[in-house]
């Protein structure tokens, strides 16, 4: 099962946007803390609505505790400075998707913990988008890829 993986998510809606979408098409969340808000803060609730049942939701004290959990996933941070398109990209089954925080670039801890960075092609001149937006089409190319 693909997981997503937000890394110090800081927007509650956009974490309960990622688990309902998570609860949609099969995969599994992971929160790797700290968060910027408190996590059954309501916003969430609202976002996910009652698809939080749904889903398989594992909270990481750090990014160490994270990897701890997943040594032989393959950890894919997705970034405007990937260097393989989505499109291009053979994904597995057992793959975690790495989101970062919403507030911030791309982090350096993350792009070196990373096994690739892979992007998401956008217009030029468009800087990024949203973490659930992207969590989406990335979610939704690797399932095209086993369902082709």
């Amino acid at each position: 099962m693909l997981r997503l993986a937000l890394y110090q998510p800081d927007i509650p809606q956009n974490t309960g946007a990622v688990i309902r979408l998570a609860a949609c098409l099969g995969a599994a969340v992971d929160i790797i803390e700290p968060c910027g808000f408190i996590f059954d803060d309501a916003k969430v609730k609202r976002a996910h609505m009652d698809y939080i049942e749904y889903v398989e939701i594992r909270r990481h004290v750090d990014l160490k505790a994270f990897e701890a959990a997943y040594p032989d996933a393959r950890h894919l941070l997705l970034a405007p400075e990937g260097k393989s398109s989505i499109y291009n990209y053979g994904f597995k089954q057992d793959d975690i998707l790495i989101l970062g925080p919403e507030s911030k670039t791309t982090l350096p801890e993350l792009v070196k913990y990373a096994d690739d960075v892979i992007k998401i092609p956008m217009a030029a001149g468009a800087r990024s988008l949203n973490v659930a937006m992207a969590g989406a089409i990335a979610l939704s190319e690797a399932r095209r890829q086993w369902l082709a």
